[in-house]
């Protein structure tokens, strides 16, 4: 697990023990929906949090229920906006999404990450075999009110995720230190 902690100023990732700091360069960045015709553009979030999920690759029941728990209490988080990212194609993430009703993905469309180029931008690992296919593992990262990551989770396999109380207190905590 990689868990990152914002101290004055510095995002510091920790992995396994070790510790180092994060320079990520990601800056701004569009992405389209494939399950509808909205875009998420993140300069325009500015003033709060983005919850960017990376989503693995191809059909897995641990990204539905990562995403399931995020929809279902995202009310209880109002100041962090959930964004939903798998690098499939734009036809099999239609048939993934399905599974969520129109309602749902009206207010959380399903974003696409051709060739995972933005997990790759991110600096999320790849290498994870799931389903015959190496893939990047699944990922969450937070980025600030200011446009700047300030926390990452790697999972270690599918079913490895942040969950929503982690994010909770994830916020909480950042939110505070940024007062």
């Amino acid at each position: 697990m990689i868990r990152g902690k914002l101290i004055a100023g510095l995002l510091i990732v920790l992995t396994g023990g070790a510790v180092s700091l994060s320079s990520y360069g990601q800056g701004d960045f569009i992405l389209h929906s494939v399950t509808d015709n909205s875009t998420f553009d993140l300069s325009k979030e500015r003033g709060r949090f983005v919850a960017l999920h990376f989503l693995l690759k191809t059909e897995c029941p641990f990204c539905l229920r990562h995403t399931r728990e995020y929809i279902d209490r995202a009310d209880n988080l109002p100041d962090v906006r959930q964004v939903f990212i798998k690098p499939d194609t734009p036809a099999e993430i239609q048939e993934w999404a399905s599974k969520f009703s129109s309602e749902e993905l009206a207010e959380f469309p399903i974003y696409h990450d051709p060739d995972a180029m933005l997990a790759e931008r991110f600096g999320i690992p790849g290498g994870y075999r799931f389903h015959g296919q190496t893939v990047h593992y699944p990922a969450t990262i937070l980025i600030g009110p200011d446009g700047k990551e300030v926390f990452r989770y790697i999972g270690k396999n599918n079913s490895d995720r942040l969950s929503f109380d982690q994010l909770t207190r994830t916020v909480k905590s950042l939110s505070t230190s940024l007062q």
